[in-house]
């Protein structure tokens, strides 16, 4: 599926890797999260980012969980994008081959995270993995990668990467601010936050890499469209509860120490829509089945359109 600028919008599902009790990958119930995201609408699923734990997987791991997102997408007609980034070129280059081979219509790549890339190795960088990849290119602009991208870099990546069509830009970086959301707008598809689709849409945010929507795809879905229709009102209305949903997580959970794949994990289950264990990779804590029932709870009194009903 040949995505371009037109077609590579909306939120996406960003979705955890299913994993079984003696922590190995589960494909049938992450095959099943795929398909149950497609079958809700979802314009593309997407694995391999920090929610898909991909700093905790081998080369074979990645590769299954590559070969069932692709697979399963693919049977339900969506594309699916796969993050490749890596702490080094070779690792980068290597997944982006074999996403590539697997049928994948778009990969991802954050700079190296470990040991700050240097200015003069950033374009080349990105240009070895797109040309192993041969497929549209997004960019994970993250200050997780000690690396922030300026305007200019984004410009000189496109120069050198026609494929460049996407970037997450996440808090913190240009993209996330009105003026750079605006900039790199006209180079690339910017996604962004649901917490800011309030603030950027006349900026030209183009969609999300999402957590939320397989919380409850009907209402982020709901949310998106209302955004796109430039319905102010609904969207800050949606907004409000939104923010409201994430002070109660962080507020609660947040001593606990959870990382983002734990936050996701406990409120796709409370919400009832993701159909899989709380197990993610140590060192990293899980949620709790009593977790997941406070937010429940919660969502119950205060935000109860997020409970998932067929």
């Amino acid at each position: 599926m040949a995505l371009t600028r037109e077609t590579f919008a909306g939120p996406w599902a960003g979705l955890p890797v299913a994993w079984t009790d003696d922590d190995r990958f589960d494909e049938a119930a992450y095959r099943e999260n795929v398909a149950n995201c497609c079958r809700a609408g979802v314009p593309g699923v997407y694995t391999g980012g920090t929610t898909g734990e991909f700093y905790a997987m081998e080369l074979d791991e990645f590769s299954q969980v590559a070969r069932a997102t692709v697979e399963e997408c693919h049977a339900h007609g969506k594309p699916a994008m796969v993050g490749c980034s890596s702490t080094y070129t070779r690792g980068a280059v290597r997944r982006a081959t074999i996403a590539a081979e697997l049928g994948a219509d778009a990969v991802q790549l954050a700079m190296p995270f470990w040991i700050e890339i240097g200015e003069p190795q950033i374009v080349p960088f990105c240009k070895a993995v797109a040309e192993a990849a041969g497929l549209p290119l997004s960019i994970y602009d993250t200050p997780r990668s000690k690396r922030s991208l300026t305007l200019d870099h984004h410009r000189a990546i496109k120069e050198a990467v026609p494929g460049y069509i996407m970037v997450k830009a996440t808090p913190g970086s240009i993209g996330a601010m009105p003026e750079g959301c605006a900039a790199l707008a006209e180079l690339v598809n910017v996604f962004v936050h649901e917490s800011l689709w309030a603030e950027l849409p006349a900026a030209g945010i183009h969609g999300c890499c999402s957590a939320m929507v397989y919380w409850n795809p009907r209402v982020v879905l709901d949310f998106w469209s209302k955004v796109q229709a430039g319905d102010s009102a609904a969207v800050e209305q949606l907004h409000r509860k939104f923010a409201s949903l994430h002070d109660f997580l962080f507020a609660q959970f947040g001593p606990k120490g959870y990382t983002d794949t734990t936050y996701d994990r406990l409120a796709g289950a409370a919400c009832g829509f993701l159909k899989t264990n709380l197990r993610n990779r140590a060192p990293y804590p899980p949620a709790t089945a009593e977790d997941v029932q406070t937010l429940r709870n919660w969502c119950q009194d205060h935000f109860p359109e997020m409970l998932w009903k067929l």
